[in-house]
């Protein structure tokens, strides 16, 4: 495709085309050229039975609320992969196939094209994934919806409801660096350049990291009571898991394992609550994950092994609250996370 040329002047059909090649050059596989897609079940590694369940997952990313203009194209690429894979791994559900969809402005140039496409390829290419298919519209923003799906028997996937008083809470990873991200990017309208402490949390936005994989391990073990995706905020995942299990509540405590150095760094420096950094940031990509006392130390060890990482955060209560503990201090959680239309 000629360099630095208006998508409108190459065309639907010329673009199409170019798409194909570049998948196919990248992952040596053929879309179909077909009314509808297909996707041939002998592919499956598992003993197709009645308790064999397509598990898929479809998040939009959309130019005006999701990527900041100080990201690449290329990076916006992999995160709209990224933002639709971490919620079938956070189900324990290994991902083999995708179906994306475009929307991209007639005025888009082929190189910017070419990098985006580049930023979602690089990172397809983790999980070996089948391309099926997928639409192309010309939009007045950049809009990209893939559809990711997996296979897995019924029995074997971590539902949100499960949860039972006792259980542990754990997370993959420590949260408040996209907090601090956010606040950098768009409060302070800063950069690199002006908050070179902070390259980190800059990076969770910019050049969102990989996902952690520690949910395929706890899955295949029959290890966790239930999962969520924090992916709009650990406060909002905390109320959805609360809604998916009425009968109980959580004790989550504030402190070094679960809030990232960084983020208490910069809270300190700019004296910003440290709760507004961790609880309401969103776009983390974080697993959570409830464990039965009993598997924890087995579940520690597992992931461990697979170079993974795990941190108690909390508990699971009879108490019918979200309490959150600070520094020895208890209230109860108020805020409620990311919302579009708000």
């Amino acid at each position: 495709m000629k360099s630095n040329t208006p998508l409108r002047d190459i065309g639907e059909t010329n673009l199409i085309s170019y798409i194909e090649q570049l998948i196919y050059d990248n992952t040596g596989k053929e879309l179909i050229r077909d009314d509808a897609f297909f996707f041939p079940l002998d592919k499956i590694n598992k003993k197709l039975s009645k308790e064999i369940v397509l598990v898929s997952n479809s998040d939009m990313l959309v130019s005006t609320t999701d990527v900041p203009e100080q990201m690449e194209s290329f990076h916006v690429g992999r995160k709209s992969l990224i933002m639709n894979l971490s919620d079938l791994i956070v189900k324990g559900v290994n991902p083999i196939g995708l179906i994306l969809s475009f929307g991209l402005p007639g005025t888009m140039l082929s190189d910017e094209f070419d990098r985006l496409m580049n930023g979602l390829l690089s990172y397809s290419k983790s999980f070996d994934l089948n391309y099926i298919g997928g639409d192309l519209n010309e939009t007045k923003e950049v809009i990209l919806n893939p559809m990711v799906f997996g296979f897995e028997g019924k029995s074997e996937i971590i539902y949100r409801k499960g949860m039972n008083v006792g259980d542990i809470i754990v997370v993959n990873g420590k949260f408040g660096l996209t907090g601090v991200g956010f606040d950098i990017l768009f409060r302070q309208s800063g950069s690199y350049e002006d908050f070179p402490k902070y390259r980190k949390s800059l990076d969770s936005i910019l050049k969102p990291f990989e996902l952690g994989l520690e949910g395929l391990i706890i899955a295949q073990n029959h290890l966790a009571t239930a999962s969520i995706d924090s992916s709009d905020g650990l406060a909002k995942s905390l109320r959805e898991l609360k809604f998916s299990n009425p009968e109980v509540g959580f004790r989550i405590t504030l402190d070094d394992q679960l809030i990232h150095p960084e983020a208490l760094k910069y809270a300190e420096e700019f004296d910003i609550p440290i709760e507004n950094i961790v609880l309401n940031a969103g776009e983390e990509f974080i697993h959570l994950f409830s464990i039965d006392p009993e598997n924890i130390e087995l579940t520690i060890s597992l992931v461990e092994q697979t170079s993974g990482k795990i941190f108690r955060v909390g508990e699971v209560v009879s108490e019918r609250d979200i309490t959150i503990i600070h520094e020895n201090k208890k209230h109860i959680l108020k805020s409620e996370g990311y919302e579009h239309f708000r």
